[in-house]
């Protein structure tokens, strides 16, 4: 049995024009609701053994706090193939963490993140900025994470922790 996390950043400015979408930092709200989705981690102790993450200004600066409030030393790959990867592209990384990891969490963007959940799960829902899904994948290896035998166990989004 393996247990993957979907995190999607938080909500990020666009404050600046001039910034590449790779460099938009998160604004105030998205800085607030990551904190919330790391102190619901934190009560519900949620610890993953790897993040693998987009390297994104976004996605970095979500974790970054998540890890912070949830007071998190777990490790941390930033890899670039999550930056606006597809679901295929999302589980061809998964397929590559080693298989004594158990718990995998993955910090992406839309719409990678709801694509990975319908692909995986077979349930679609709207991943709105910051939510957090837990996926049971009925499987020992990482490379067979697609074989659709996954459940959505529940997902929270930042809105229905206020």
């Amino acid at each position: 049995m393996k247990t993957l996390f979907l995190l999607r950043h938080a909500k990020s400015s666009w404050k600046d024009e001039t910034l590449p979408d790779f460099e938009r930092p998160l604004n105030g709200r998205g800085k607030h609701a990551a904190e919330n989705i790391g102190r619901y981690l934190k009560t519900n102790s949620i610890v993953p053994e790897l993040v693998l993450s987009s390297p994104a200004v976004r996605a970095r600066d979500t974790l970054e706090i998540v890890c912070k409030t949830a007071k998190w030393t777990t490790e941390v790959r930033y890899d670039q193939r999550i930056y606006e990867a597809s679901a295929m592209r999302l589980v061809e990384v998964l397929s590559q963490v080693e298989n004594d990891r158990k718990i995998v969490m993955m910090v992406g963007h839309n719409p990678g993140m709801e694509e990975l959940l319908m692909l995986l799960t077979g349930t679609m829902e709207r991943f709105s900025t910051a939510t957090v899904a837990k996926i049971a994948l009925k499987t020992t290896k990482w490379t067979t994470a697609a074989d659709k035998r996954a459940t959505l166990e529940w997902l929270v989004r930042p809105k229905e922790l206020l």
